[in-house]
């Protein structure tokens, strides 16, 4: 039940940086304007305008998903958020950032 449950989770992970946003969470990612943080979300590692609008968009989505997986699998949110966190960061492409526990930034 637990692979299923992280299945899904991968796959709304994968659909977090589906067609809407692929493009330029893709390529915010590879200039390293922002990095996958360690509770679900992402976050602006060089914010400027266009970044916080991306940083935004994408949060919001997820925070939707999350929110309907946690409602269909009775499941708090934020623990739905760290699963797909674990996920999305350890199928992050090389060179991307993410943040490790001090909370500090790393390379994929």
């Amino acid at each position: 039940m637990k692979s299923r449950f992280l299945s899904l989770v991968l796959l709304a992970g994968f659909l977090f940086a589906g067609p809407a946003f692929a493009l330029d969470l893709q390529q915010a990612r590879g200039s390293g304007l922002v990095g996958e943080r360690l509770d679900g979300y992402i976050a602006a590692v060089n914010p400027s305008p266009e970044v916080m609008r991306l940083v935004e968009e994408v949060n919001a989505k997820r925070k939707q998903e999350y929110a309907r997986i946690s409602k269909e699998k009775g499941q708090p949110v934020d623990v739905v958020a760290k699963l797909a966190a674990e996920q999305i960061i350890s199928g992050l492409a090389p060179g991307s950032l993410y943040q490790s526990p001090d909370g500090g930034w790393k390379k994929r």
